[in-house]
């Protein structure tokens, strides 16, 4: 099976997860495997997450996959490449690879001023190096909330003297 770049934790990690792996009462997701040490790990989920994997354990029917496919061998799916690409299609979101969440969720953490070593941890890596990259374009999205707000003060209504307030 041909797999894009970066997506060897969800093919290894997600597609063949099982239900006994998710803990809905403590809001958790065991990882028992994965292709480092510091993978394996009982993630935190928050609550849309975990109403999210609710749902899915409803529509899931009874085997234990919690993303079961009847017409693979192994039982559950094994990939998500025709999923993800309609299920953005339907959004009206353009395609990006669902790997690429994985930056988007590091930067937002790093962005909402979590510490380098809970990133770290919440991302699972083995040490702050990777996480730190994702630190540094704090500045950068700084900058660019700065240079929002100056264009945003600097747009003035039609014959008036007070600047556009959005």
């Amino acid at each position: 099976m041909m797999q894009e770049k970066g997506t060897a934790q969800v093919y290894k990690e997600l597609t063949p997860m099982k239900k006994d792996q998710i803990d809905p009462v403590n809001a958790t997701v065991w990882v028992p495997d994965s292709k480092t040490p510091n993978g394996i790990a009982e993630i935190p989920l928050t609550p849309l997450a975990a109403d999210a994997f609710k749902n899915q354990m409803l529509i899931s029917g009874p085997g234990p996959y919690f993303f079961p496919n009847d017409r693979n061998p192994s039982g559950h799916q094994t990939t998500l490449k025709t999923v993800w690409r309609k299920t953005l299609k339907r959004a009206g979101i353009p395609y990006f690879r669902m790997y690429d969440l994985r930056s988007t969720y590091a930067t937002r953490l790093s962005a909402g001023g979590v510490a380098d070593e809970w990133g770290t941890q919440l991302l699972r890596q083995g040490d702050a190096k990777v996480f730190k990259k994702y630190s540094q374009m704090r500045l950068q999205m700084k900058r660019e909330a700065l240079e929002k707000m100056n264009r945003l003060a600097n747009e003035m209504l039609p014959d008036s003297d007070t600047a556009v307030v959005q």
